[in-house]
């Protein structure tokens, strides 16, 4: 719909369906947040992570291994 805020286009991720995603535990998620290399957005007591944040992360990852 026009004139929309883009926020509500942004899909969250748990910490888990991040590590699931990315086949990694959820320590090693919360590793990532903490450090500032996976943005993050705290609710409560809990994070979730932009699925867009996962996508560049990777993104990143891969481009730096080649």
């Amino acid at each position: 719909m026009p004139g929309q805020s883009p926020l509500l286009e942004v899909r969250f991720l748990t910490v888990a369906e991040v590590a699931t995603l990315m086949r990694v535990s959820k320590m090693t998620v919360y590793r990532l947040v903490h450090s500032g290399e996976l943005a993050a957005v705290r609710v409560g007591r809990s994070f979730r992570v932009p699925e867009s944040a996962v996508n560049q992360y990777l993104k990143d990852a891969f481009t730096d291994t080649a």
